[in-house]
């Protein structure tokens, strides 16, 4: 893999990656579709703790699973992978020397791991005054759990978010947590903004920073309007499924033949919905007639509304609503949604070559941001373990071969596939 000029707003950054699982992976990543340089340190022999979370794993031109999985995949991309051994003296020095170059370190080590290698904020600084170093934790660096380990799991939990999803207890509901890892990914997504924000600061005054940034945190943060509520009112909110706290109907309604979503979002598209399903009277009756009345009469409406969808298709319903300039969509799938012309549209479904990969190239979700001057690039596939150590180390760092070797022979440095 090169490391080609980008065209990015970031390029010319870069960034050495500490992070591994998928909060730290989630940032840089970003980072790199907006043109940094990105180079992964990883563990020899090993990787990222991600490479074996699978099946799926990506298959090769024989059908043979290789050691991708889909989930190491859908965060790595734009990145070089560099295999070194950081319980080495001289695998820390190649760190220390990284370091020195870049502009923005990510790590999500226990707290004081790195610190104890020599490696903290502190310990780099010196030798690199506009290092912008980024910590990403499971709890953060202080507090009386700091030094607990953070999984998104744990977080979703302890953070709140799945004392509000599920189904409610009266429907034999409980706790649930979000599909995908969404703690880690919102707290890479605050970690990438920190590190923007941090950048900035620097251009203005030539500062680096540290950067303290933890999943319970992040999670805390994304509370929003149901924590906001809570600290408004002091009610604990229920678990109330598809429904929505303080907008009625808003919710998944039951149509002939399977489901679909209505979202109504004020009174004008209430009495449009009405209209559309033959009960106008619902819009003037004064028990619905304000939102704040739905809200509050929502066990006496709900039942009406699920009546009323129950007598047409889902289709008939979306595209009547839709003419109607009512909120409403389907429940996809995820074939669905990577079938949906809008994805194809936006492109959010993308391939990049890959040199292993059935096919010779491999699948990945697309970036969202679309920038009118400088948008993102998609320069190369998640890398495979070590494949770019030499490269780096030879046109970072400037070593040549026979250092290369001794690195190799000594184990601090893993070549993977690369010689």
């Amino acid at each position: 893999m090169c490391a080609e000029r980008s065209s990015g707003p970031l390029d010319g950054l870069l960034v050495l990656d500490l992070s591994r699982i998928l909060a730290g992976p989630t940032a840089t990543q970003l980072l790199g579709d907006l043109g940094a340089r990105v180079i992964k340190i990883e563990r020899p022999g090993r990787g990222d703790d991600t490479r074996g979370w699978g099946p799926p794993f990506l298959r090769d031109a024989d059908g043979r699973e290789t050691a991708e999985s889909a989930y190491y995949l859908s965060a790595n991309r734009n990145k070089q992978s560099l295999a070194i051994d950081l319980a080495s003296t001289g695998g820390q020095e190649i760190i220390r020397q990284l370091a020195a170059r870049a502009d923005v370190l990510v790590e999500n080590f226990k707290v004081g791991d790195l610190a104890r290698r020599g490696l903290g904020y502190d310990d780099l600084k010196a030798a690199n005054p506009g290092l912008i170093y980024c910590s990403i934790s499971g709890f953060g660096q202080t507090g009386p759990y700091a030094h607990r380990p953070g999984y998104d799991f744990l977080i979703q939990g302890m953070g709140g978010i799945m004392s509000l999803t599920g189904r409610p207890d009266e429907e034999g509901g409980e706790p649930t947590k979000a599909g995908v890892g969404i703690a880690d990914v919102m707290c890479g997504m605050y970690a990438s903004n920190a590190i923007l924000a941090a950048l900035h600061h620097r251009t203005l005054t030539g500062e680096g920073q540290y950067i303290d940034i933890a999943l319970f945190d992040t999670q805390v943060a994304w509370l929003i309007n149901q924590g906001v509520g809570y600290l408004t009112d002091g009610q604990v909110p229920p678990r109330r499924g598809n429904a929505h706290p303080t907008i009625v109907p808003y919710n998944a309604y039951p149509a002939s033949d399977g489901s679909f979503i209505l979202a109504v979002g004020n009174d004008d598209q209430f009495a449009r919905f009405c209209q559309v399903a033959g009960a106008a009277q619902l819009a003037t009756d004064p028990r619905f007639a304000r939102n704040a009345d739905r809200v509050r009469r929502r066990s006496e409406l709900e039942p009406l509304i699920r009546d009323l969808t129950r007598a047409r298709p889902a289709a008939e319903w979306i595209a009547a609503l839709e003419a109607a300039g009512v909120p409403c969509g389907p429940i996809n799938d995820l074939a669905g949604v990577f079938a949906d012309p809008q994805t194809q549209a936006r492109g959010m479904r993308i391939a990049l070559p890959h040199e292993t990969a059935r096919g010779g190239a491999v699948d990945l979700i697309g970036n969202p941001v679309k920038l009118s001057r400088t948008p993102v690039t998609y320069r190369h596939a998640p890398p495979r373990r070590g494949a770019d150590g030499v490269e780096v180390l030879r046109g970072v760092l400037g070593l040549n071969d026979k250092e290369i070797a001794a690195l190799i022979e000594g184990g601090v440095l893993d070549p993977g596939d690369d010689v």
